[in-house]
């Protein structure tokens, strides 16, 4: 009976565990796809991704990118 009740609580500590894990890796991870996908918006509008933002756009190319961005994160929701 003591090894059944060891298993009960290995499991649930195991759950707990990939609980916390994927708390912490879910918003990591979102946070990089929309940071990536930005950096593509940037590319494809023709401007350089530089420290986190696009730069170097021409007028259609900030509406663009704008556009772009609009676009993905209303994807996201």
């Amino acid at each position: 009976m003591k090894e059944a009740a060891g298993e009960a609580n290995m499991t649930v500590i195991t759950i707990i565990l990939i609980g916390v894990i994927a708390a912490i890796a879910i918003p990591l991870v979102r946070n990089a796809m929309t940071s990536t996908s930005k950096q593509a918006c940037c590319n494809s509008a023709g401007g350089v991704w530089s420290g986190g933002e696009c730069a170097e756009l021409s007028a259609s190319g900030q509406s663009t990118y704008d556009a772009c961005v609009s676009k993905t994160e209303n994807a996201g929701q």
